[in-house]
């Protein structure tokens, strides 16, 4: 099955960084599309079908702990495995994460071996 994946990143660069290295992984994938942050991304979710979403957590106008509650919230779209890509590690903020209902973390950057290696742990699960 061919994916169609969300990323949600302030940061124009390391959106087209993590389309690069999704490109290049062994994924099979259909669409990628792309938001600046959380309230783009809960757009680009209702407007699109999104098999898998990579979040970024400290974003403006919405970051990615408010965009995981929001989503949660979403009818139909509450389910869709999120995986963070992020900088930033904190246990805290990682377990308060984890309890919103991501899949999985990763700190950025990420190989193309990483990056598959998760997307198939993750959609193992599902």
């Amino acid at each position: 099955m061919a994916l169609n994946i969300l990323i949600i990143d302030d940061s124009a660069i390391v959106r087209k960084v993590l389309t690069k290295t999704i490109k290049m992984a062994d994924v099979s994938v259909d669409q990628i599309h792309q938001a600046a942050n959380g309230e783009e991304g809960l757009t680009q979710v209702a407007e699109h079908a999104v098999d898998l979403i990579f979040l970024d957590i400290n974003m403006p106008t919405m970051n990615g702990m408010e965009f995981m509650r929001r989503l949660r919230e979403m009818e139909g779209k509450a389910e869709i495995p999120v995986i963070v890509v992020s900088t930033e590690g904190s246990k805290d903020r990682r377990d308060e994460l984890f309890a919103l209902g991501i899949k999985a973390f990763m700190r950025k950057p990420i190989t193309p071996e990483e990056f598959a290696e998760v997307v198939h742990q993750v959609l193992e699960e599902e």
